[in-house]
C-alpha cells in the first residue's frame, strides 16, 4: 500500500482544485471535440503541460507551495490524473502535450530527437500522436503491414493507422512500421502531420470524444535517417521494446481515468440521494482501486518492466467505474440519463476504458503469465 507523503498530498490537492473547471467544460467538449479553442485556458491544461514537458526542453515545473513537480514519476502522474479525471476524463485526454509519443521519445529517442520533439510540443496548443494500431489488425505488431522502405538517401513510410488518439489534430508524433519481416524489424519514426504523403481524418466516436481518435494514411512519407528512433540502441531495444514500455506506463493511467470517472458518477448520487443503498460500498471499492493504481505507479517507478500491478489495476478500476455508472443510473431513476447530461456522457465514456491499452481479458493473461513465471513477487 502506498501512503502519500506531504509532497504528493499537495499535488493531489492542486489537481483537485482544478477538476471542477474541467467538469464545467466537459459537455461542450463532448459536443464539439475538435473545437478546442474555448477550453485551452483551463488551469488543468497548464498543470498537465508542466508535468509532462521536461525542463531541459523548455518545460516549466509545476510549483505547489514549496514543492516542484516535473516529469518522470509514474506515481506523481497517477496522483494528478486521478483527480483531474474526477472532473472529466475526456477533458484530460483533450489536453495538448506530448502524450504517449513523449513517453516513447524518452525511451527510444536520442538527445537531438528528444529536444526536437519536446520543444515542438512545448508550445501552448500542440498535440502529439502515437500510431501503432492498424485497420483489421488492432495493435497486433506481428500482423503490422505498414512499411518503412529505405531508398538511397531516405526512408519512405507507407501504410494505414486507425483509432489513433489525436490522429486528426496532432501535429507531430511517432509511427510504427516494418523495415523487414522479422520480429526485430518493427521501428518507430518521428513524423509530422505536415510531411508530404501524410493524410489524417477524424473518426466518429461515442465515448471519450475528447481523445479525438483519427485514421492516418501514409503514402511515401519521407523519413530522414535522423528521424528514425533508437538508432543508438541495440536491435532488441528498438521498436517493440519501446512500445511495450509505453503500454506498461499508460495502462495504470487508464485505470486512473476510470477511477476518476467512477467517483464523478457517485458525486451525482451523493448530491441527490446521499443515503442510496450501496453508495458507501461503491465509494470504498473505488478508493481501493485508487490505492491499487498508486501501487502500480510506485512499482513502475522502481522497475519500468514491472507491469503486473498495472494490469491488475486496469481490470479492477474499469469494472468498478462501470459498476458506479450503472449504480448512478439506477439510483437516480429512469430519467437519469436525460436529467443529468454528464451522467449520460460518462455512461458512454466508461465503455471506452475497456478497450484502451488492452482489454480486461488481455490484462488477466498478463497477470496469469507473470504468476506462472514467478514474477508477481507473491502479490495477492
Amino acid at each position: 500500500m502506498v501512503e502519500l507523503d506531504e509532497r504528493l498530498r499537495a499535488l493531489r490537492g492542486a489537481a483537485a482544485e482544478t477538476a471542477g473547471e474541467l467538469r464545467a467544460h466537459a459537455a461542450a467538449l463532448d459536443a464539439a471535440p475538435h473545437d478546442l479553442k474555448p477550453h485551452l485556458g483551463v488551469a488543468a491544461f497548464d498543470l498537465i503541460r508542466r508535468c509532462t514537458t521536461p525542463q531541459r526542453f523548455g518545460g516549466e515545473p509545476l510549483r505547489v507551495g514549496r514543492h516542484a513537480f516535473t516529469t518522470g514519476s509514474s506515481l506523481e502522474t497517477l496522483v494528478w490524473m486521478t483527480e483531474l479525471a474526477h472532473g472529466d476524463a475526456g477533458m484530460v485526454l483533450a489536453a495538448p502535450g506530448p502524450s504517449l509519443a513523449g513517453i516513447l521519445l524518452d525511451q527510444l529517442g536520442d538527445q537531438a530527437q528528444q529536444e526536437y520533439f519536446h520543444r515542438a510540443v512545448a508550445r501552448d496548443a500542440v498535440w502529439a500522436f502515437f500510431a501503432v494500431t492498424e485497420p483489421g489488425h488492432g495493435s497486433d505488431a506481428g500482423a503490422m503491414e505498414s512499411t518503412l522502405h529505405r531508398t538511397a538517401d531516405i526512408h519512405l513510410l507507407n501504410g494505414a493507422k486507425r483509432f489513433i488518439g489525436n490522429g486528426a489534430r496532432g501535429e507531430i508524433g511517432v509511427v510504427f512500421a516494418r523495415t523487414g519481416s522479422g520480429p526485430l524489424s518493427v521501428r518507430a519514426a518521428l513524423v509530422e502531420a505536415a510531411d508530404p504523403g501524410f493524410r489524417a481524418r477524424e473518426l466518429d466516436m461515442v465515448g471519450l470524444r475528447g481523445a479525438a481518435l483519427g485514421a492516418i494514411e501514409l503514402r511515401d512519407v519521407p523519413v530522414p535517417e535522423d528521424r528514425l528512433l533508437a538508432r543508438h540502441l541495440p536491435a532488441t531495444r528498438r521498436g517493440l521494446w519501446g512500445a511495450v514500455r509505453v503500454f506498461n506506463t499508460v495502462r495504470p493511467q487508464v485505470a486512473a481515468l476510470a477511477v476518476g470517472t467512477g467517483l464523478a458518477c457517485l458525486d451525482l448520487v451523493r448530491a441527490e440521494r446521499p443515503q442510496a443503498p450501496g453508495l458507501a460500498e461503491l465509494a470504498g471499492r473505488l478508493e481501493s482501486c485508487r490505492r491499487l493504481v498508486y501501487a502500480a505507479g510506485a512499482a513502475l517507478d522502481r522497475d519500468r518492466d514491472d507491469a503486473v500491478l498495472s494490469s491488475a489495476a486496469k481490470v479492477a478500476a474499469v469494472a468498478a467505474a462501470r459498476a458506479a455508472c450503472r449504480f448512478a443510473v439506477r439510483s437516480l431513476g429512469p430519467a437519469a440519463l436525460v436529467d443529468h447530461p454528464l451522467l449520460e456522457k460518462w455512461y458512454r465514456d466508461v465503455g471506452a476504458f475497456e478497450f484502451m491499452e488492452g482489454t480486461s481479458d488481455i490484462q488477466r493473461l498478463h497477470v496469469a503469465r507473470a504468476e506462472v513465471r514467478g514474477r508477481t513477487g507473491g502479490r495477492r
